[in-house]
């Protein structure tokens, strides 16, 4: 007889099933944990007045790069840039080797680091204070998810802060830039 399992439905309910079964197993690789909706993640945008990127590359090939440009460009936010293996500037603005070593706590932290990275940079935005954790598109830790909220911060998971700025700036296009046409029709290559 196979061993019964609970297991955790995305809709907040559970149920008991074979340990074994293809259901249970599919289910346990299931995204549970839902971070802030679109108007949570565009207050914490709205009210935040500095963000710090863990993770800047001075690669413009690199996302973080094209992240941290729009939004030195793109908004007033006074933006940081973390990362202890960068010496000196990267798009005029200081590189710092941590987050104790700004000269403010930031209100977003905006993390460019790998899945498994992310409960160390919890670690180090609890302890400058930071109340908020961004985490970029693309990169997801559930267990990391539930520690930071355990911890008390505010956590935004696998979205791109400079997608979400711009969707709630009105300046969003496939390309990353605000054409000022707004059109359905294809155009001519």
């Amino acid at each position: 007889m196979a061993t019964e399992e609970l297991v955790q439905l995305a809709n907040g309910l559970s149920c008991s099933m074979p340990a074994n079964s293809p259901l249970a197993k599919l289910l346990r690789s299931q995204r549970t944990w839902v971070g802030p909706d679109a108007k949570a993640r565009k207050r914490i945008l709205d009210n935040a007045q500095s963000i710090a990127i863990i993770g800047m590359s001075d690669k413009p090939q690199r996302s973080s790069y094209f992240v941290g440009t729009y939004l030195l460009q793109s908004s007033n936010y006074r933006v940081y840039f973390v990362n202890p293996m960068v010496k000196g500037e990267i798009l005029g603005q200081p590189v710092y080797p941590d987050l104790a070593s700004l000269p403010e706590v930031p209100d977003i932290v905006d993390v460019f680091r790998k899945g498994s990275d992310i409960p160390a940079v919890v670690d180090e935005v609890v302890a400058v204070g930071s109340p908020a954790i961004w985490v970029q598109l693309g990169i997801y830790n559930e267990d990391a998810a539930r520690y930071a909220e355990e911890k008390g911060l505010t956590v935004v998971m696998d979205k791109c802060i400079k997608i979400e700025h711009a969707r709630f700036d009105g300046g969003l296009h496939l390309l990353g830039f605000d054409t000022g046409v707004i059109s359905a029709k294809r155009h001519a290559r």
